[in-house]
């Protein structure tokens, strides 16, 4: 089985696994840091935003798992072919693509600071040593939104980012193998419009993935969203995101994510069905024990394709990445960097991130064996839970509360 049909005889066996980086996740060292590890422990996909930049340093971590991918058979990891690369794109407003902000001048000197603590992505810091920084490191947040309702005078704000297609697919599309579409029950004409700038760029594509929360007449939304994009010349995932960006604040996240997968797979949509927001790991024993999953000794039904693990994906590997030493100057460039989406509501040309700034050597996951081999142990022991066993370990996967 060569590189391009591998993925997806992994949704067609049903243990396709997928590492969403996040659609508005920007920081580059983690991106990349990321998608080496889960890429050797054996994910058949890693989803990042639609930003030249955030693309260049996932290929790269994808360059440097091919040259790695024999050492990490030989201790036994899931690497089989490299993952596909995916990108996310919104059609409208999405909780995804958003990023928090606030005037830190205005924060009580007295205050907690509840929403640094808070912050699952460390984006929220206060008066760097390096730099005097104090606010929201926008290439850090992903737009989670826990530190909206905690603020104790309510000043954090969400600043939305819808995507300027037209502009975007030209940088983004031709280098990636597949892409992913949210939306939400109601915006036909939107996804339509989104859909209209992508149709071009179909022919090149391996994957098209659709995410889509639930809501009042959700399975009649889906099919007429299978209407407009039918046919199409390669596979479709419908996406469910059960409870977004909530996989690592508790173990029952994933209740919501499975339910809204037993919901879409009843409906008996063409194509893959595949769960995300907040997807842990719990989320395997959960489907097997309500029998969703593949099962060759029953009888022939349809069962879930895969899973797409997000925050609770990076917060597992957190310990191990946070002893890289950071780079102050790279990650204060890149926080002033802004995302490849226009404002929502802006009729302005989008506003795009600066050309790829790499990332320095220290910060390099593959410098440091020790830790390298770590992280990929750490995305082993979520991965192999769905995908056949290949390394015999006790689970390293932490007990988030």
């Amino acid at each position: 089985m060569n590189d391009l049909y591998h993925p997806l005889l992994s949704l067609r066996e049903g243990n396709w696994v997928k590492l969403i980086c996040g659609a508005s996740f920007q920081h580059l060292p983690a991106i990349r840091n990321l998608t080496l590890a889960y890429a050797l422990a054996g994910v058949d996909c890693v989803d990042v935003a639609a930003d030249p930049a955030v693309i260049h340093a996932a290929n790269e971590a994808l360059q440097v798992a091919k040259t790695l991918k024999e050492a990490a058979q030989g201790r036994g990891f899931g690497i089989q072919n490299l993952p596909w690369l995916m990108v996310s794109l919104n059609d409208g407003e999405d909780p995804h693509f958003r990023k928090a902000e606030f005037d830190p001048t205005h924060c009580p000197t007295d205050c907690p600071r509840p929403c640094e603590t808070i912050c699952p992505a460390q984006a929220i810091v206060f008066e760097r040593s390096t730099d005097g920084f104090s606010g929201v490191l926008n290439s850090h947040c992903y737009g989670c939104g826990r530190c909206l309702p905690i603020c104790p005078i309510q000043q954090i704000t969400a600043r939305s980012y819808v995507s300027t297609t037209a502009a975007i697919a030209p940088l983004v599309l031709q280098g990636v193998d597949a892409v992913e579409i949210h939306t939400q029950v109601g915006r036909v004409a939107d996804f339509g419009r989104l859909w209209q700038a992508i149709a071009p760029f179909v022919d090149r594509l391996k994957l098209i993935a659709i995410s889509c929360p639930d809501g009042d007449g959700l399975i009649d939304y889906l099919w007429a969203l299978h209407e407009l994009i039918s046919p199409l010349p390669c596979p479709v995932i419908w996406q469910t995101d059960g409870r977004p960006m909530s996989g690592d604040i508790g173990d029952g996240a994933t209740r919501a994510a499975v339910k809204l997968g037993q919901k879409v797979l009843a409906a008996n949509l063409p194509g893959y069905v595949q769960l995300a927001g907040g997807t842990n790991r719990h989320t395997v024993e959960k489907l097997r024990h309500l029998g969703l999953l593949n099962d060759p000794q029953t009888a022939p039904h349809r069962f879930i394709s895969g899973i797409a693990y997000g925050s609770y994906a990076r917060t597992l590997l957190a310990s191990v990445l946070d002893q890289l030493e950071p780079s102050p100057l790279h990650d204060s460039l890149v926080a002033c960097a802004e995302p490849a989406y226009a404002q929502a509501g802006s009729h302005s040309d989008p506003i795009l991130s600066a050309p790829p700034l790499g990332v320095s050597v220290q910060q390099r996951l593959e410098t440091n064996a020790e830790l390298l081999w770590q992280a990929v142990d750490l995305a082993h022991s979520l991965v192999s839970q769905l995908k056949a066993p290949m390394k015999s370990s006790p689970s390293h996967a932490p007990v988030i509360t």
